[in-house]
């Protein structure tokens, strides 16, 4: 018996779902964030924050899945603004520890730079599956509820 190779059909499969569990959990986790930024639980803060840190890991995976798959540039520049979000956040809150949340020129880069990759996690998962997209989606207008709870209630 001849060992089974794993096809560029399978791989690709495989890389579509880790991008869209990334996207959910990136959504779940900014979720969390938010409510534990408004109940004062800044364990929780932390431990979310980190998660949302380690999906640099998945988001470079799929990133050089793709890029060996070739697809669509679209695709790769939208995989790479994500990373960029996320290494961008990485730098400011976890290395540099700059208070960019103060510093309003900062904020309003930071702000664009998160809906950019929020709307890129989106456009990719509809690439990738309707109903996949309709579940990031979803998650997303979850996130953007917690952060309306967060500053109005």
């Amino acid at each position: 018996m001849e060992p089974k190779t794993t096809t560029w059909r399978e791989l690709s499969r495989v890389m579509n779902i880790i991008f869209v569990v990334a996207s959910v959990l990136f959504f779940i986790c900014v979720s969390g964030i938010f409510l534990a930024t408004k109940f004062g639980n800044v364990e929780l803060r932390w431990l979310l924050g980190i998660l949302v840190m380690c999906l640099i890991v998945p988001y470079t995976v799929v990133l050089i899945g793709y890029v060996k798959e070739k697809p669509e540039k679209p695709v790769i520049i939208s995989l790479s603004l994500i990373l960029f979000y996320l290494i961008l956040e990485l730098i400011w809150d976890y290395i540099l520890r700059i208070p960019f949340r103060e510093i309003l020129t900062l904020h309003i880069v930071y702000i664009i730079v998160l809906y950019i990759a929020s709307f890129t996690m989106i456009g990719v998962s509809f690439r990738i599956n309707r109903k996949m997209g309709w579940l990031v989606t979803i998650t997303f207008w979850i996130s953007l509820g917690c952060l309306i709870y967060l500053y109005l209630f």
